[in-house]
């Protein structure tokens, strides 16, 4: 669409007719050739007076920017070319300035883009509506219920990739400002039998698809699924998974966003996945025969996983479920009946379940998002209302769900016509114009042959729903034979008028829809319109325990337990739609009539077969019709004068009397016949488009005309305007020129002057320069003099009473003057008296060695000075640090890691224990250096056994750490050597001194896994220190030997295994060889 090049107006620039009412003559090829032609153009709008008919172009276009949307605002409909803007623009004006609430109805068949009608309508809303925090989360509330709404009620078919499977009427409620403070969304008729099964090549509703392939691993895990599309049932026959136009991924995160700005709850979203999964799996529930021993049919589960599964989900009783699945319960008069379900049966409830689980999950997602959207200030509200629902349709196979919906378009055709009608007689009333009788066909009679109480279609299928005995499909198309076999819009085999009919098979009946005749096949409308769910179902889903399950199924609560039949689908469908119906015909109407070009889904592409179909099933012709009955076009007097003003002497340039009178001087001088037009009170009425063409010809000619006039008065003036400015211009140069030209001699005569100034200067400047310089050398000279003389002087007087050795004390002197002046500067620079300073002032070569000397010197002062702020506990834990740095410093990997740590000695607070204070008492071990929970070594078998180390000030004391007793008592007199890998593992061995009659010599030596080796090690060395006088020796190697129960083995460190964890250790023993392998 060549858009926006500056304000267009509706009769120029374009491509066909923009207004089909200016169609000359009307006649369906016409109107089709002039739709194909603006499609082709990429003008895919198209008015029928205020009607817009919209083509779905399957391709981008630049018709909804903000710029295009800013150029609608508030714009006469007629302004600029055709666009669901205007209409748009028009209806939110019309509620906002003059109070009266609106309805846009978009319709069309699957696949001519009501569902992005829908959208671009509410995008204008959002974008020309007031702004503000509040107002905003409105709007973007609203939007965002689209997203949610498409994902679980849209699906792909054979027509349109994003169909909308339910009917959909939104209520956005405004302020007396004209701001979104609110809506409410009512839905018609979700196409639930979709959840259990569809067509070849299609799918089923988008969530389902969008959840196995944008959830996250661990909420797959969480809802038992997987991601493998064929492993479901219900969703494994369709043959079409992936589908080029959706990005299954991306529109679930889209979902999961829009329901929390909506306001879902995390909690929530959760309850809605789940019973999505649920759906799901309940599509793979098999059943196998299983015969009862009365003979009846029974069944049983084929496997118990995946109901297991959903009872997981459901937080449901699998016993409660199970029998549900597999049984019914009858009750009559008291009395109640478990029967048996056939394999048949119980598939048959499974896919009940199935979708009425989804239906009202779905039921249950419009009313939370309701909730959230509704209006919770009072005050006057004004509203308009949009209805996006579901179009005319006529299959291979039409069942239940096409009979209803073509029903509803029924309606819809009834009040499109009505109030098309109503708004014209009204329009011709208003103006003082007499109106026309219009000749149209009124489907009036095919609604009542549908919906008549008692004797129309659905009163008749209700009926057979609720009468007794044995019920079928064909019973009910026998009765409508009978009951409406006369009717001219119904035929049936079974009637006299269609026996021959060989067209019209038995087990259908064909109506004469105002689009077309349709056959229904009367299959499944029985079971459809009943819509029945075993009780069982119903209160086993109560049972559960979900946070949905009793708010989805309230009718399986025990205590409100009822034998009335619920109502059918199609007695609440038509209840529906008669509520729409007043609610539209109380609203002023706006329509937008959607049109699919191809069923190919391709751009630039148009079947002439395909539209002409819906060209006349959508009554457009006879929209244009009554648009155009008596009279083709009217405008308001004063656009009429100011678009044709210039067609007459009198109104040219401008018209200062009354508009009427100005517009009957441009009709009288153009010779306008008095029949061809109309004079209202506010309006002009033209009967034929030929008068209007005719009209726009010579207007287009008269401004040729006037353009040419304007042209020549216009090159007049501006080439005296041109003269006039040469001529100032020539002024203005030759005043700037000289003025220039005298500026630029000053500026050399200045500029020479400077430089002669400078010579100059610099002249007299060199000449002082050359005096100032031989003054300063005469006087340097005459000092140089005087000082050699005085010297001479000196020399000759004192030469007599040198000695010979005053030159090496003269050199003495200066020796000691100099080792002086560097003492007293490395006085002034001493570094700080931290002991770990290493700074120390450069010096001289003369005085490295003695620099060095000073410096051990320096350092030992400053350590003496630290260590006398030690007391007595700071000294022994930096003897213990101390030690520790001497025996394992660069030889054990682990010590870098524990300098930075203080040593604490009682891990375990063993001091605090009362039975320990009572043990050490009696063994004379009250003061513990030492204390951690270890593991000790079995010599028997290498495993780790846990045990509490204790290190006193005589003894190594094993204990057991629940009853507190001494398993194993150390001397430290008894140590005779530590053993340690040089590697990062934990292990020491202590290696005990031979006794006699002792119990410890018998035993052998003792293998520890301590975390606080280095401390362990370092305390016990300094107490087998202190208690002998000599320390214990210390051995760090990879392989070492200790006597183990009377028997030397040999331990063998090895470090670098992959498959041992980080900080572990594993021991394993063969024979007398312990290996000890750490990570």
């Amino acid at each position: 669409m060549a858009l926006h090049n500056g304000t267009m107006d509706l009769l120029e620039n374009t491509v066909g007719v923009s207004d089909a009412v200016m169609l000359e003559p009307l006649t369906e090829e016409l109107f089709i050739e002039n739709l194909q032609k603006r499609f082709r153009a990429g003008q895919i709008y198209t008015y029928i007076g205020n009607v817009v008919v919209s083509v779905n172009p399957y391709r981008k276009l630049p018709l909804y920017t903000s710029d295009v949307i800013f150029e609608y605002k508030s714009r006469n409909i007629y302004e600029l070319p055709p666009h669901v803007y205007a209409i748009a623009d028009d209806a939110y004006r019309s509620m906002r300035d003059k109070n009266l609430d609106q309805c846009i109805i978009i319709s069309g068949e699957s696949g001519s883009g009501k569902t992005e009608a829908s959208k671009v309508i509410m995008q204008y809303i959002a974008a020309v509506s007031g702004k503000g925090q509040d107002i905003d989360r409105v709007k973007e509330q609203l939007l965002q219920s689209n997203p949610v709404l498409e994902a679980f009620g849209n699906a792909k078919t054979n027509r349109n990739d994003n169909s909308s499977r339910f009917g959909k009427y939104m209520d956005i409620e405004f302020d007396y400002k004209g701001d979104p403070i609110g809506g409410v969304i009512t839905n018609y008729l979700l196409e639930k039998s979709r959840v259990a099964v569809h067509s070849e090549g299609e799918r089923s509703f988008h969530i389902f698809y969008q959840l196995l392939t944008g959830a996250d691993d661990n909420l797959m895990r969480f809802l038992k699924l997987h991601r493998n599309h064929e492993q479901y049932r219900y969703l494994e026959h369709s043959g079409s998974i992936e589908v080029e136009t959706i990005d299954d991924q991306d529109d679930f995160n889209v979902t999961l966003r829009a329901m929390e700005v909506i306001g879902f709850a995390d909690e929530e979203i959760q309850a809605v996945l789940e019973v999505v999964a649920a759906v799901l799996k309940l599509g793979n529930v098999e059943f196998v025969h299983h015969g009862n021993l009365d003979g009846t049919d029974g069944c049983q589960l084929k496997q118990a996983d995946e109901v297991q599964d959903i009872c997981d989900l459901l937080q449901c009783d699998f016993a409660v479920l199970k029998s549900a699945l597999t049984q019914k319960t009858v009750e009559t008069r008291g009395d109640r009946v478990t029967v048996g379900l056939s394999a048949a049966g119980a598939s048959y409830a499974r896919d009940a379940l199935a979708k009425a689980l989804y239906s009202r999950l779905f039921s249950w997602l419009v009313s939370m998002i309701n909730d959230s959207i509704r209006v919770r200030s009072a005050g006057k509200r004004k509203v308009m209302g949009v209805l996006d629902i579901y179009g005319f349709e006529i299959f291979q196979n039409n069942s239940f769900e096409q009979f209803v919906i073509n029903y509803c378009n029924e309606k819809l055709q009834q009040i499109f016509i009505e109030l098309t009608l109503k708004e014209e007689q009204e329009e011709y009333i208003k103006e003082g114009i007499e109106w026309i009788h219009v000749e149209y066909f009124n489907n009036s009679i095919i609604c009542e042959l549908i919906e008549k109480n008692n004797v129309g279609i659905l009163a008749m299928l209700d009926e057979e729903c609720l009468r007794p005995g044995k019920v079928d499909d064909l019973t009910f198309l026998n009765k409508l034979g009978e009951t409406c076999g006369e009717h001219p819009h119904f035929e049936s085999r079974g009637c006299k008028k269609s026996l021959s009919d060989k067209t019209l098979p038995h087990d259908c009946f064909r109506l004469q829809h105002y689009a077309g005749d349709v056959t229904y096949k009367v299959d499944g409308f029985i079971d459809k319109n009943n819509d029945l769910l075993f009780r069982d179902l119903s209160q086993a889903m109560f049972k559960c325990d979900h946070l949905l399950c009793k708010e989805l199924f309230p009718e399986g609560d025990p205590e409100k337990l009822s034998l009335k039949r619920p109502p059918t689908t199609g007695s609440q469908f038509k209840q529906s739609i008669s509520e729409l119906m007043k609610n539209l015909l109380s609203k002023n109407p706006n329509y937008i009539r959607c049109i699919k070009p191809n069923d190919l889904k391709r751009g630039l592409m148009i079947e002439e077969k395909l539209v002409r179909h819906q060209v006349r099933y959508l009554g457009l012709l006879e929209n244009v019709r009554v648009r155009r009955a008596g009279y083709a076009f009217r405008q308001l007097y004063e656009q009429f004068l100011y678009r044709y003003k210039m067609l007459a002497i009198e109104t040219w340039p401008s018209w200062h009397g009354p508009p009427q009178k100005g517009v009957k001087e441009i009709l009288t001088e153009q010779e306008i016949s008095d029949e061809e037009f109309a004079f209202g009170k506010r309006k002009l009425f033209v009967r034929n488009p030929k008068t209007l063409f005719d009209l726009e010809e010579r207007r287009r000619y008269r401004m040729n005309y006037l353009a040419t006039v304007i042209q020549t008065q216009y090159r007049g003036w501006h080439q005296l305007m041109l003269f006039l400015r040469m001529k100032q211009g020539q002024i203005l140069i030759a005043s700037q020129y000289r003025g220039y030209r005298e500026r630029t001699k000053y500026q050399r005569l200045r500029c020479a002057a400077m430089v002669v100034q400078a010579f100059i200067r610099g002249w007299k400047a060199r000449l002082l320069a050359r005096k100032l310089r031989h003054e300063k050398l005469c006087i340097w000279a005459v000092a140089i003099i005087r000082k050699y003389f005085i010297g001479w002087q000196v020399r000759k007087e004192f030469r007599k009473k040198f000695r010979a050795n005053a030159a090496p004390k003269i050199i003495r002197f200066l020796q000691v003057a100099l080792k002086r002046r560097y003492l007293v500067k490395l006085s002034r620079s001493l570094p700080s008296q931290s002991p770990i300073s290493t700074d120390w002032p450069k010096c001289s070569f003369l005085y490295r060695k003695p620099s060095e000397e000073i410096k051990k010197v320096y350092h030992r002062w400053r350590c003496q000075k630290y260590r006398t702020k030690f007391d007595e506990t700071s000294k022994s834990k930096m003897r213990e640090k101390v030690t520790a740095s001497n025996l394992f410093k660069d030889k054990k990997a682990s010590y870098p890691i524990s300098i930075p740590h203080p040593y604490k000695g009682d891990y375990v607070r063993l001091r605090q224990n009362q039975k320990w204070n009572k043990v050490s008492r009696q063994t004379d071990d009250q003061y513990v250096v030492f204390a951690d929970l270890v593991y000790k070594v079995n010599r028997s078998n290498g495993k780790l056994v846990p045990k509490l180390l204790a290190v006193s000030t005589n003894a190594v004391l094993v204990i057991d750490q629940r009853s507190m007793v001494i398993k194993y008592r150390i001397p430290v007199q008894t140590i005779q050597k530590i053993s340690l890998s040089p590697f990062k593992d934990t292990m020491v061995i202590l290696h005990i001194r031979k006794q006699e009659n002792g119990m410890l010599g018998k035993k052998g030596d003792f293998m520890f896994n301590v975390d606080h080796v280095i401390e362990m090690v370092a305390k016990t060395y300094l107490v087998a220190q202190n208690a002998l006088g000599k320390p214990p020796e210390v051995v760090i190697a990879p392989k070492l030997q200790a006597e183990l129960t009377g028997h030397i083995s040999e331990l063998n460190f090895k470090a670098g295994i992959e498959d041992i964890p980080n900080g572990s250790v594993k021991i394993s023993k063969k024979h007398h060889r312990f290996d000890i392998l750490e990570a």
